[in-house]
């Protein structure tokens, strides 16, 4: 079955005859939709009638509307399906190339996925998973040109990578705002370059089914019943306002599965295309410990149970005074009950920051402030790549 997940490294590895599906294809040869949250405006009212501004409720639903001075009147389209994928689809790109795996010199192992324009002058987010196992990679723009890609960056712990072409004017696309709640059941749509690369530009239409899920990754991730199919990989789940909400990575695939796909939220695809552009990878920060969550938590049982600390690596951790056997309640005042919340709490912060701990030692609560390290890839790994593709 696996071993339980252990370090804040480890993954998931517990299997139930169900496969993780990786959306790189491999091939031989409208308002109502939105999520009901509360949002507040600026309204004047007059006698008996309230009057909201335009561009306030324009900004809300992410349409635009017109007034007309002749009638006195105010006209108001709201976004539909249609209007989302016109809006988006100038910003998606494909991604093809040889399969590093490939067994010949021939065309038949060629494999696709999917991007996302984030820069006008050529930079592309997509999945780790796509641009890694590709030689060669060419970047296919909606206008039917072609790119090859000159340099790319890949983290494969958060399955996320840049890649550059060398072409200007491109369309970035805009991210849903960090404090946007998204709710279960909000409309999204799903865009990309599904099973053929024929299939360029493809749209599928679902709702968000649950949020916080943690499967296969060191981050939380949204779960969809949009459908998401191999080659999808690396393009956009956007709402009902043209916003990515994440970016489609991976789903699960076996008989009596249905429509369960998983994309990364936009506050970690920006936390790492921030650190790629800054850093040439994801500076990631640690406590400098070895950890392991309970078994019901790993399971998903509801659980109180803390976070058990198995070895204590860096010095800060352990001029902290942390030790083995402490357990781990809290990282800055906020509840950690699994690896994954771990992660989620040090996703924003750097090596060399503090973060104050809540513990118990020795069977006493204790507060610690740790200096955070910089959290070291597996030997030998390929976890983090920068590649510069000669001409």
């Amino acid at each position: 079955m696996g071993e339980r997940r252990k370090n804040s490294i480890g993954r998931r590895t517990w299997r139930v005859g169900i496969s993780i599906v990786l959306g790189l294809t491999l091939g031989v040869t409208s308002v109502s939709g939105q999520a009901s949250n509360s949002v507040t405006m600026k309204a004047t009212k007059v006698k008996d009638k309230v009057y909201i501004e335009a561009d306030a409720f324009e900004q809300m639903t992410g349409s635009k509307g017109m007034y007309d001075a002749k009638t006195k009147t105010y006209r108001y389209a709201p976004n539909d399906i249609p209007a989302i994928v016109k809006k988006v689809s100038p910003s998606v790109v494909s991604i093809i190339g040889k399969h590093r795996d490939a067994e010949d010199n021939s065309d038949n192992w060629l494999a696709h996925g999917t991007g996302v324009v984030v820069r006008q002058d050529g930079w592309i987010v997509t999945n780790a998973h796509v641009i890694s196992e590709l030689v060669h990679p060419l970047v296919v723009t909606p206008n039917g040109k072609s790119y090859p890609v000159t340099k790319w960056f890949a983290d494969e712990e958060s399955d996320l990578a840049i890649a550059k072409i060398a072409v200007t004017g491109l369309q970035p696309v805009s991210f849903v705002q960090p404090d946007a709640a998204l709710q279960v059941g909000e409309s999204v749509v799903a865009l990309g370059t599904p099973v053929s690369f024929t299939l360029r530009n493809s749209a599928t239409t679902g709702i968000i089914s649950g949020t916080d899920r943690a499967v296969e990754s060191s981050y939380k991730l949204i779960q969809t019943d949009a459908a998401i199919n191999p080659g999808n990989s690396g393009g956009p789940l956007v709402n009902m306002k043209g916003e990515v909400v994440g970016i489609n990575s991976m789903k699960f695939a076996a008989v009596g599965i249905e429509n369960m796909g998983f994309a990364i939220p936009a506050d970690t695809v920006k936390m790492a295309v921030q650190h790629f552009f800054k850093f040439g990878k994801i500076m990631r920060a640690s406590l400098g410990v070895e950890m392991e969550e309970s078994w019901a938590a790993y399971v998903g049982l509801p659980s109180d149970d803390p976070i058990k600390v198995t070895t204590v690596q860096s010095t800060s951790a352990k001029k902290a005074g942390i030790a083995a056997g402490d357990v781990l309640y809290s990282i800055n005042g906020k509840s950690v009950k699994t690896i994954v919340d771990v992660h989620e709490a040090l996703k924003l912060k750097l090596p060399g920051q503090p973060v104050k701990l809540m513990m118990q030692s020795g069977g006493d609560l204790v507060a610690r402030t740790v200096t955070l390290t910089e959290e070291k890839p597996v030997k030998n790994s390929e976890e983090q790549q920068s590649i510069e593709v000669a001409d």
